[in-house]
């Protein structure tokens, strides 16, 4: 696999725009889209050629999103929930496939902003201690934008299947409410179609 490939990454203040601030989870997602980009792509514009696939639905995903232009409506973002700080990048063209994930945790990066988070979010923060938890943020989210990658994040290269393109499905019409249904979402109840809302699901467990 080659590294680093000369390629623009969008800024970071691009992200901060997405979502609406900065804080630690975009900036570790921004670094693990940044090595997406450098080590699987030949170009930006290649971007539809790459799947992401999350493990967690924090704000890291929103910059995952902005960097390397994987999106749920283009297919090429599988979420999985499984709470864990890892991302798994994909090139349809090569191949080649990257595993991305934290070292460590945020309390354990810094455990001074966990301490200013903990008390900003009891409830009876004061004004200094919610001051002091924005400057812990920043700062925080500054150290994940310049710390080495190898500090950050173990990275490593892996096969695995390659998950079925996107594709667009007939919609029919539910019986209950009227509305249309993607066909490979809906289901049989009582001999009718019916969307998964209006599904009465049954089971013994």
């Amino acid at each position: 696999m080659e590294d680093d490939k000369t390629i623009e990454i969008i800024p970071f203040s691009e992200v901060t725009k997405f979502h609406g601030h900065s804080c630690p989870g975009t900036a570790i997602g921004y670094r693990a889209g940044e090595i997406a980009i450098r080590k699987l792509l030949s170009s930006r514009a290649d971007d539809e050629e790459l799947v992401a696939i999350v493990e967690n639905d924090s704000c890291s995903v929103d910059a995952i999103q902005v960097v390397t232009g994987c999106t749920m409506g283009k297919g090429n973002l599988i979420f999985k929930d499984y709470g864990k700080q890892v991302y798994t990048f994909m090139n349809r063209q090569t191949g080649e496939a990257i595993r991305v994930s934290l070292k460590k945790s945020i309390d354990e990066i810094d455990p001074a902003f966990s301490s200013a988070r903990q008390k900003a979010f009891s409830g009876s923060a004061s004004q200094k201690e919610m001051d002091e938890f924005v400057k812990a943020k920043d700062a925080l989210t500054e150290r994940i934008l310049e710390i080495p990658v190898e500090e950050l994040f173990k990275v490593e290269s892996v096969e695995l299947e390659f998950p079925e393109e996107a594709r667009i499905f007939k919609s029919i019409y539910c019986a209950q409410c009227g509305e249309p249904v993607a066909e490979h979402r809906a289901r049989v109840e009582n001999g009718e179609i019916v969307c998964i809302p209006c599904f009465n699901e049954y089971s013994r467990t």
